[in-house]
């Protein structure tokens, strides 16, 4: 069972939702996409929903910068593979498309790495926003792309 809560961070309402396994979507509620409450799914708050709001506090407040909760997000093996790879950018640092694309061994899957990329349910916990265009500067993300910006800003990293 899946089980999901609106927590209200200070970078706006996230949409968290967890399996018993693990987080299984986190997205910005006034992003393009926000939390795709599916069919089953219950409202109400779950330990693991807590954690992950208490993790996002910390985060916001500048006192967390590495996560430390269950991940269980569905997807591809291939899409597994690159948000591995995004939770192995650093705080305050960022890769290019094609960065990412070295780093799961694919150089040649720019295009898909960035499908995959844009794919990720879980939002600023799999850090998909620190992913910038090979040129340096902002592309896509689906909380748009002021927040981005404060994201990153957040973590101080330096962009293009």
């Amino acid at each position: 069972m899946i089980r999901y809560q609106i927590y209200p961070s200070a970078f706006g309402e996230l949409g968290i939702a967890a399996s018993d396994i693990g987080l299984v979507g986190i997205d910005l509620q006034a992003g393009k996409r926000p939390l795709p409450v599916k069919a089953g799914w219950q409202l109400g708050a779950t330990r693991l929903t807590d954690a992950a709001s208490e993790q996002l506090a910390a985060y916001f407040s500048g006192e967390l910068q590495s996560f430390d909760l269950p991940l269980a997000a569905a997807g591809t093996p291939f899409q597994q593979s690159v948000w591995r790879a995004l939770c192995a950018i650093p705080f305050g640092e960022t890769r290019s498309y094609r960065e990412l694309a070295e780093a799961i061994g694919n150089p040649k899957a720019v295009r898909a790495v960035a499908r995959a990329n844009g794919a990720n349910p879980l939002s600023i916990v799999v850090p998909c926003h620190r992913v910038i265009g090979a040129d340096g500067t902002l592309t896509g993300y689906a909380g748009g792309l002021e927040m981005k910006a404060r994201l990153l800003a957040l973590e101080g990293a330096l962009i293009g």
